[in-house]
């Protein structure tokens, strides 16, 4: 089931996907920089969800402390967390 969540920080304001058998699926940024977080979104489908945060966390945007790689991470450990 695909769902969105918030994001803090940054110019995308939500996301949404969806995870099956560990795997990303339908990412989609609302907001933000469109060229940039359709190709992430591209590169992200199917990838499990491990590696993805692996890949994404800490990454910064600017003069930000955040980027919407790196709150997407966020919310995929919160879901990450709450599934144990």
């Amino acid at each position: 089931m695909t769902k969105k969540h918030k994001l803090e920080g940054v110019c995308s304001k939500e996301v949404s996907f969806s995870v099956a058998d560990g795997r990303l699926k339908g990412v989609k940024f609302y907001n933000g920089c469109p060229g940039n977080l359709e190709a992430m979104a591209r590169l992200l489908e199917g990838m499990q969800v491990k590696e993805a945060i692996a890949k994404l966390r800490g990454i910064t945007c600017g003069d930000k402390a955040t980027s919407c790689s790196d709150q997407l991470a966020k919310v995929l450990e919160k879901i990450a967390r709450s599934e144990k």
